[in-house]
Formats: structure tokens, C-alpha cells, sequence
């Protein structure tokens, strides 16, 4: 089977790797050059024969322009399975594009930042309306640990907001928790062995955990994706009251206005330092 990978970036290029080991005929493209034996830089050329074609990029212009580059060659017998974070809106625009041509569309947003993607432990969220997943399923089981059919186009992309809505939150809630703790004395060690045996544990604690103890802030999901994902939510909320994620879309902003967008989202711990340095 011939699959091509369009976003090489943190998750798309250990996908893209992924599937090259398996044996896969894979071809990758981006933006930039990537140093990879599968990578080239002629968009058309790598959609024209795959018969998968996943698109794991930053937002939806970007999925516009990869479309724009490949819609002229798209045809039938051909699936798009679209994995970017993007709104309800725009998957149903971009379907329907796909559609026209004669091609498939899946919508396929996915949890897991780079340590589940190198693990295969990715979650896939599905929205399909015509059975499109029986033919992708075997390659998506490559890269996944669960595969969960959400419903209709457009109601992936839904959830996938909400849960990263969530993470957000809570990822806030454990770096003020843990701040407060710190500035009380209160080691890292005996914080976060109270926390394993708190009913508020996370996975989220657990993943970030070292990274918070370390203030490595190298980057497994970038504070501008998350940034993204929480204007999109509210975006797509329009007029639902929801405060906790406005607020928390200012801090976002305060961070990449401090230079730290392409940094790991748990960066906005240092925001918290400076005000308590203050």
C-alpha cells in the first residue's frame, strides 16, 4: 500500500518513520525540507499515487494549502484522512472539497503527543460517513493503542477540542497546585507522591511530571498548537459560557508573547514564577 504523509513535523514525521519500518511504500512532504529518505518537496507527486494520504498539520490554512496543492490530482479509489486539529466547521468544508473529486474523506484526529506517538499508542478519533475506516483501519492500527468511532464527519473534530480543552485546564490547575506547594516548601518529591494518591491525579501529571521537575520545556506539544486548539474551541462555542477557557486563552497568549510558542505548553509554568517573584 502506498501512503503519504503530508506534515512532517513531531508527530508526522515519527508516523511517517512508523510506517516506512513496516514496509509501507511511504513518501512525506512539508513545508520545509526534512532530512528523511522518504521526504520530497513535490506535494502533487506524493499525493498523485498514494492511496492513503494523511494530513497531520498546524491548523486549518495549512490543511487548505496542502489541499490546494494536491485537489487537482486527487481522484478516486484515493482516501484523505485528515488528523489535524481543526473545527467542525472547516472539516466539513474540507470534506466536501475531497469529496468532489472522487476521493475519500476521513476525519481523524488523534490524542497523544511524541512520547505515544513513538510508542504507538495513539488514540484516534473517527468521523466517517460512508464506512471509509474498513480501508484505513489496518494503517491507523499501526500507529494507535485505540480507535474510537465518534459518529459523523465533523464530530471527531469535536471532541478532539474538547479533550484538549480539558488537558489544558487541568494543566493549569497542577502547575498553579504546584507553585503554591513549592513556594510553601514543600518538595517535589513529597508533591508529587501525595498527588499519585490524590483523587485528583492526572494522566496528564503523570506525563508531564518530569518535565515539570526538571523546567524541561523542550517540546512534546508546543504552546502555540494548544494556543490554536483553545481558539478554536471558542471559536466553535461562539456564545457558550465558558470562562475557565477564556481566561486561560489570555494566559496562552501571555506565553507566546513572552517568545515561548514553539516551547512545550507546560512553559506557562514560568509565567507563574514571575509573578510570584514579583
Amino acid at each position: 500500500m502506498r501512503i503519504s504523509v503530508f506534515g512532517l513535523g513531531i508527530i508526522g514525521s515519527i508516523w511517517a518513520d512508523n510506517l516506512h519500518r513496516d514496509g509501507y511504500e511511504v513518501r512525506g512532504w512539508n513545508r520545509t525540507p526534512k532530512r528523511l529518505p522518504f521526504f520530497t518537496s513535490d506535494a502533487r507527486a506524493a499525493a498523485k499515487d498514494a492511496e492513503i494520504i494523511i494530513v497531520v498539520v498546524a491548523d486549518p490554512p495549512a490543511v487548505q494549502d496542502v489541499l490546494d496543492k494536491i485537489l487537482p490530482v486527487l481522484h478516486s479509489g484515493q482516501t484523505i484522512v485528515q488528523s489535524s486539529t481543526i473545527s467542525p466547521k472547516t472539516t466539513l468544508d474540507f470534506a466536501r472539497r475531497v469529496q468532489k473529486t472522487g476521493a475519500s474523506f476521513l476525519e481523524a484526529p488523534f490524542m497523544g503527543s511524541k512520547p505515544a506517538a513513538e510508542q504507538r499508542k495513539m488514540v484516534f478519533y473517527i468521523g466517517d460517513d460512508d464506512n471509509v475506516l474498513a480501508k484505513v483501519r489496518p494503517v491507523l492500527e499501526r500507529l494507535s493503542s485505540s480507535i474510537l468511532q465518534i459518529g459523523r464527519i465533523g464530530s471527531a473534530s469535536a471532541l478532539k477540542l474538547a479533550m484538549n480543552l480539558n488537558i489544558a485546564l487541568v494543566m493549569q490547575a497542577l502547575s498553579e497546585s504546584l507553585t503554591f506547594a513549592r513556594a510553601a516548601g514543600i518538595s517535589d518529591d513529597t508533591y508529587f507522591s501525595a498527588l499519585k494518591l490524590n483523587v485528583g491525579n492526572s494522566g496528564i501529571a503523570a506525563l508531564k511530571e518530569p518535565k515539570l521537575r526538571s523546567r524541561d520545556f523542550s517540546p512534546q506539544f508546543s504552546l502555540k498548537h494548544m494556543a490554536k486548539d483553545l481558539r478554536l474551541a471558542l471559536e466553535t462555542a461562539r456564545d457558550m459560557k465558558l470562562p475557565q477557557a477564556q481566561n486561560l486563552m489570555r494566559i496562552h497568549e501571555e506565553g507566546i508573547r513572552c517568545g515561548w510558542g514553539e516551547e512545550d505548553f507546560t512553559v506557562l509554568m514560568r509565567l507563574l514564577k514571575q509573578t510570584e517573584t514579583k
